[in-house]
């Protein structure tokens, strides 16, 4: 079952790759729909074994390498962390695969983009499921390969081709680092198999761990887009909008949060680290609100919002609160999966227009699409008793607990950080349904709901964006829960969730309280206040401030002046003087044509004449019986120690001349 479980979606994407032709685009909607399903029943079977029955499953297929100093393996564990994330991983590819079917009905590459789409599922629970860091690594390049050819999916379009390169090119800089972190391990514990390194983490050295650990944050900042590395996940909107749910949901964005939590028997023990995780996670979370604030691209605002809850989850890491901070993956990916096919459905209906000022009105043309964006959009706030709240909040009042700095720090980043999710989040919902109509007439006859196919996707991820926290807070993250006791580890001085139950009531609603107002302040600003909106941007300070925010705090624009420009220099330098000058010359070029000349100088003593051939043959024989003789010297009674330094030396060479003299004999 558990070979089928990630085995069914690679079967899947392969046949409908490369049987397209035979199959036609019926059968490639058949058959990969199919096997993800099946893969996600199994999945919630696994499930119900591994975590409610706390029975965790390794399965071993072979060794990839076995040398004297390191085993690698192709073996696999499904343990409470993999399977929460397996489940969700499968369960919202399948809706995403049966919402595609209507969504691309019209593209004449079905059976190309289902190819890609089941590969990259597969390589995601790959990733997820593999037992050592190697594993890891080829599900987390592989589903970086599968995320560029979809997001450049309709590659005729320019910008899709600049949004699938900077997405790739953003990647390779936080894979670099994991690499390195990845030969630190290997370095450090002579091994990479999850259950050997963390056994031995304890005993290991700090601040080894701690460069371990900044390197493992830094790789992670690439996948799930953390401040500086966050550039390619608002231009990965350039794919298709069932591209973009998957990538924001469930696979590309929570691998480098999957990362940090599997990696937590290390990260516990570097303080620095800790501490380092929990920053970065603040300052995106509150980077990426602000900066999704004034967005005008519907699809944008809500990667915006992917952002920022990655920082949420980033700084649940760093303050060890791991169970929370995997409660709150799982949350996110229901009801940001739902954002984006809600959205994907208001595309459809307006012939792709995503710009929200030439939208409005259109709640009573696309009443179901506005009911989902309204429950994904309530769930993204916090809103009490959705999905989102019971870990959103959770996460803030663990911060505000800490009692320390970085705590306080991280709780009032968040809290505000929440109340400007809220005003993004109904600054779309009214621009889009609810404020005057700003679309051509013909858009506003033709426009109609989702078909049946993206219905039901829409319903069940609705359902569980409203129900499945409530139903799922005391597995997670109740109080003396074993529900990750085998696949994470808090160290016991870190643990602090009784320190959040007996937190302040101001503390615990101060949040809910700022989502409330900024949600209103929204609502009131862009559907009664618009000609004062319009009126702000009209003054100096109010200009600048929206081209401060809209044009995203203007870290391209620093990137694009001076960092890649002094990256292409050196780059340039080390090209052409280092590695086509120095090291080419000194060891590729140079050496070849060094040996070649050397060969052809020794070869012009091979005249032919025997006087030459006799001068040859005693000039070795009394350089050879020298060297043979040498040895006596050592017995001769010579006082001077630095004589015989120097002899006790020449004779240690002898063998080197010989082998030398003998080589050339030979030739």
């Amino acid at each position: 079952m558990f070979f089928l479980l990630f085995s069914l979606p690679c079967l899947g994407g392969m046949t409908s790759g490369l049987l397209g032709r035979k199959i036609g685009v019926t059968g490639a909607h058949i058959i990969t729909t199919s096997a993800v399903m099946i893969s996600a029943i199994l999945s919630i079977i696994a499930f119900y074994e591994v975590v409610l029955c706390h029975s965790p499953v390794t399965i071993h297929l072979g060794d990839w390498v076995h040398s004297e100093i390191l085993t690698v393996s192709w073996s696999f564990t499904f343990d409470t962390l993999s399977m929460s994330i397996i489940t969700t991983v499968l369960i919202i590819s399948s809706l995403v695969h049966l919402y595609s079917i209507d969504y691309m009905s019209s593209d004449p590459h079905n059976q190309r983009f289902f190819c890609y789409l089941s590969l990259f599922t597969f390589f995601m629970v790959l990733l997820v499921a593999g037992d050592n860091y190697f594993v890891l690594f080829v599900g987390w390049e592989f589903i970086a390969v599968c995320s560029y050819l979809l997001i450049n999916f309709w590659f005729t379009v320019i910008e899709a081709n600049k949004s699938a390169m900077q997405s790739f090119i953003v990647n390779r800089v936080g894979d670099m680092a994991l690499s390195i972190s990845f030969l630190g391990i290997v370095c450090l514990f002579g091994n990479v198999d999850f259950s050997t390194v963390f056994s031995l983490a304890p005993m290991m050295n700090e601040s080894a761990l701690t460069i371990i650990g900044l390197l493992l944050l830094f790789g992670g900042m690439g996948k799930s887009a953390q401040i500086g590395l966050n550039t390619w996940l608002p231009t990965a909107m350039a794919g298709p909008t069932p591209v973009s749910s998957l990538i924001h949901s469930a696979t590309l964005v929570s691998a480098g949060v999957y990362v940090l939590l599997r990696s937590s028997p290390l990260l516990e023990y570097s303080s620095t680290a800790l501490i380092a995780i929990t920053w970065i996670g603040s300052i995106t979370a509150f980077f990426a609100a602000s900066t999704g604030l004034l967005q005008n691209d519907l699809k944008r605002v809500i990667a915006y919002s992917t952002c920022s809850q990655m920082g949420y989850l980033f700084l649940a890491c760093g303050l060890s609160q791991y169970n929370t901070a995997l409660f709150h993956l799982v949350n996110h990916a229901f009801f940001k999966a739902l954002l984006f096919l809600s959205a994907g459905a208001v595309l459809h209906a307006t012939f792709d227009q995503q710009d929200q000022r030439r939208l409005g009105g259109f709640l009573p043309l696309l009443p179901f699409s506005y009911t989902s964006i309204l429950v994904g959009s309530l769930s993204l706030m916090a809103v009490p008793f959705m999905t989102g709240f019971y870990s959103k909040d959770l996460i803030l009042e663990l911060a505000c607990s800490q009692y320390v700095f970085h705590g306080s720090i991280a709780y009032w980043l968040g809290s505000i950080s929440a109340g400007l999710t809220a005003f993004y989040s109904f600054r779309l919902v009214a621009m889009t349904f609810l404020t005057y109509p700003n679309s051509p007439k013909k858009i506003y006859e033709s426009a109609h709901d989702a078909a049946i196919f993206a219905m039901i996707p829409m319903s069940v991820l609705a359902i569980l964006a409203i129900f499945f926290g409530y139903v799922a807070r005391d597995l997670f993250v109740g109080m003396g829960t074993d529900f990750a006791n085998n696949s994470l580890f808090t160290h016991p001085s870190h643990i602090s969730l009784i320190e959040a139950e007996v937190l302040p009531t101001t503390y615990k609603l101060l949040p809910t309280f700022i989502t409330f107002a900024s949600a209103s302040l929204a609502f009131y600003l862009y559907h009664y206040a618009t000609p004062f909106l319009v009126a702000t941007t009209k003054t100096s300070l109010g200009y600048n401030l929206y081209n401060f925010f809209n044009g995203k705090y203007y870290i391209e624009v620093l990137y694009n002046t001076y960092v890649i420009p002094a990256s292409l220099g050196i780059g340039y330098i080390v090209s052409k003087q280092l590695d086509r000058g120095i090291v080419e010359m000194l060891f590729g070029y140079g050496l070849a044509s060094g040996l070649r000349s050397s060969s052809e100088k020794v070869a012009t003593l091979d005249n032919g004449t025997l006087p030459s051939y006799a001068i040859y043959f005693a000039f070795a024989l009394v350089t050879l019986t020298l060297l043979l003789l040498c040895p006596l010297a050592s017995l001769l009674p010579i006082s001077s120690s630095d004589i015989l330094t120097q002899i006790h030396t020449f004779i240690d060479i002898r063998l080197i001349v010989v082998l030398i003299f003998s080589i050339l004999l030979v030739g």
